[in-house]
């Protein structure tokens, strides 16, 4: 089956639908995606998007499209409520942990790309900084300015919302009505600079003891949190390029903000398709830093969190999160993480016993180019990766089959099967060639010591009990008990 890039659908979330997906400049594509904010480790919420996006830069590359996807880190300007109040998230954190506004910004990109690393996904091709594109970020508010949308008040120049609404179509993307948000928004603040609650900052004047600031036209003070998206997706990807992704919770206020922006300098909507990933939820809840329900990747990896009773490897949760498409919810759990955990061993341990079956030249009992073409019109659909994870386990029944004698294989579908794998599960997917975790029998050897040391407390056999304990110990695996039961994690 020969490719065909007009078969890729991509839902566009600025018109509701599944569009054909058609590149500006034929086989060269331009992806823009909103990186994270570095005051703070990334949760696994964050990841989703960032792997979601992974999979679609690996998938366009593999249909032949030459990429550049720019990943932009926010290392300034994010204010702690994202309505232009309060203090610099950056600057904030390096108050309390007493460092300077760049250590924290070099500790938690650091952090964000040994995370990224975990997860086996390929670096952005450009990952521009906040801060390294001030004069970019002054250059866009000029001509915001010169538009006639902007005005400056105090030193602060603030985007005019309703203004902009009249000529053009404030809030396309989300749905949202410029009346209906001005009628629902409390009475402005004596002290407040805007002429409307929906007015946001494209400049920050900045009071003497705010750490991050800059010289501009406009006095001292900093860039707002919606311009640096702009201006960098600007230089490096032209007026218009093909995709901008980010997750759903970026739709309102900040991609809305982005696109009426870009519309004031170039009268041009900076993408061609939108694309939003859903939030991950957490045991039913929201996961959030503000709400302190949240999960770092590595309380994942290593067991030490209250929420799983065992430590699991990047490659599962990786697997996990594929097993929901990702414009939907999906809830991580203790259940759902054993689950995928299974689901990986079976599959990897099929796609190892490929080089291994016994073939000839009879027909195969598969129908294996039906089979690859499935795996594709799956990926074709935008990016539907547990359709494509359902085709590969339809393949690994019919390899355990062979295995065993029940069904025939011909040698050159053989080699199909082979490559269809290998395309799809590491180079889609993304996971690594001879990739090793933490299985099931490890774990099911662990919770056989634990039952063994419940019987023993329940005897009052202590000295066993402390024995067992302390054995996993020494090898590095930690036991945490609770009233009936316990679980484990992973120290070094």
């Amino acid at each position: 089956m020969s490719l065909s890039l007009k078969d890729l659908k991509i839902f566009n979330s600025i018109s509701g639908k599944k569009e054909t997906f058609v590149s500006i400049n034929k086989k060269n594509v331009g992806m823009y995606v909103c990186g994270p904010t570095v005051y703070n480790s990334v949760h696994l919420g964050n990841c989703r998007t960032f792997i979601s996006f992974d999979v679609i830069y690996r998938y366009l590359i593999h249909l032949g499209f030459k990429v550049r996807y720019v990943r932009n880190i926010t290392d300034v300007g994010h204010l702690e409520n994202d309505d232009d109040n309060g203090e610099d998230k950056i600057s904030k954190k390096a108050r309390l942990e007493k460092l300077e506004p760049m250590e924290v910004v070099k500790k938690y990109t650091t952090n964000f790309h040994y995370i990224m690393n975990k997860f086996n996904t390929k670096p952005p091709s450009i990952e521009p900084t906040a801060t390294g594109h001030i004069i970019e970020q002054i250059d866009c508010i000029e001509k915001i300015l010169k538009s006639g949308f902007a005005y400056i008040k105090n030193g602060s120049v603030y985007f005019d919302v309703k203004k902009f609404d009249k000529k053009n179509n404030y809030g396309k993307l989300s749905g949202r009505v410029v009346d209906e948000m001005l009628n629902n928004s409390r009475s402005l603040d004596g002290s407040n600079d805007k002429k409307n609650p929906q007015d946001f900052a494209l400049w920050k004047k900045a009071d003497k003891s705010h750490i991050m600031k800059w010289i501009s036209p406009w006095g001292s003070g900093f860039p707002g949190w919606h311009l640096e998206c702009t201006a960098m997706s600007k230089k490096y990807l032209g007026d218009v390029f093909d995709i901008h992704g980010g997750g759903l919770d970026l739709k309102f206020p900040h991609h809305d903000c982005e696109i009426a922006q870009s519309e004031s300098i170039n009268k041009k909507n900076p993408a061609r398709y939108w694309l939003h990933t859903n939030m991950l939820t957490l045991n039913g809840k929201k996961m959030s830093k503000s709400l302190n329900n949240f999960i770092l990747p590595e309380e994942v990896f290593n067991g030490n969190n209250k929420f799983f009773e065992k430590p699991y490897d990047p490659n599962v949760v990786k697997f996990f999160m594929f097993q929901a498409h990702y414009r939907n919810i999906l809830n991580l759990s203790n259940e759902a993480l054993k689950a995928a955990e299974k689901g990986l061993n079976r599959l990897v341990n099929s796609i190892e016993l490929i080089a291994h079956l016994s073939c000839d030249d009879k027909k195969s009992d598969f129908h294996v180019s039906k089979w690859r073409k499935a795996c594709y019109e799956a990926m074709n659909d935008d990016f539907n990766t547990p359709v494509l994870i359902s085709t590969l386990f339809e393949c690994s029944k019919f390899i355990n089959s062979v295995k065993v004698g029940n069904k025939n294989l011909n040698k050159d579908d053989k080699i199909v099967i082979e490559n269809v794998f290998n395309t799809f599960f590491y180079d889609v997917l993304g996971f690594g060639k001879g990739i090793q975790f933490k299985n099931s029998k490890e774990d099911d050897l662990v919770k056989i010591l634990i039952d063994l040391r419940n019987e023993a407390r329940l005897n009052r056999n202590f000295n066993l009990s402390d024995d067992i304990r302390n054995k996993l110990l020494e090898i590095g695996i930690k036991l945490n008990d609770n009233k009936n039961d316990s679980s484990y994690n992973y120290i070094d």
